[in-house]
């Protein structure tokens, strides 16, 4: 049977925000031009796909502050998450488990909640 983890709760705080700040970082990229400078657009069919991208107007100043900005906070907190002191505490063997329950434990919780306003 798996192990169960009492993670310290800066550490669930911790990864949650990460979660928060990878889907917002991920939301703004897929609404940015795919270009961060100005490029024209381009046709290639010579490939095994063809391949096309409309004219890129680019990243304003402001743009490309947000993604520093919010790829700056996901490089923090992953190196918070994982260097955490709670990871002297789990066995070498475990690790990977603990890993896998912690980026999850924040659905877990949300699920049992949901199933507590069912009942």
């Amino acid at each position: 049977m798996a192990a169960t983890h009492d993670f310290p709760s800066d550490l669930l705080a911790g990864q949650e925000e990460l979660h928060q700040v990878r889907a917002e970082l991920l939301a703004l990229l897929k609404r940015l031009p795919w270009s961060v400078e100005p490029l024209d657009g381009f046709s290639d069919n010579t490939a095994w796909r063809k391949v096309e991208r409309p004219a890129s107007p680019g990243w304003t100043e402001d743009e490309q502050a947000q993604v520093e900005k919010l790829r700056r906070r996901e490089r923090e907190l992953a190196v918070f998450v994982s260097c955490h002191r709670f990871w002297a505490e789990v066995t070498a063997e475990d690790t990977v488990n603990a890993r896998a329950h912690l980026k999850h434990a924040h659905a877990s919780a949300h699920d049992e909640q949901q199933l507590g306003r069912m009942t």
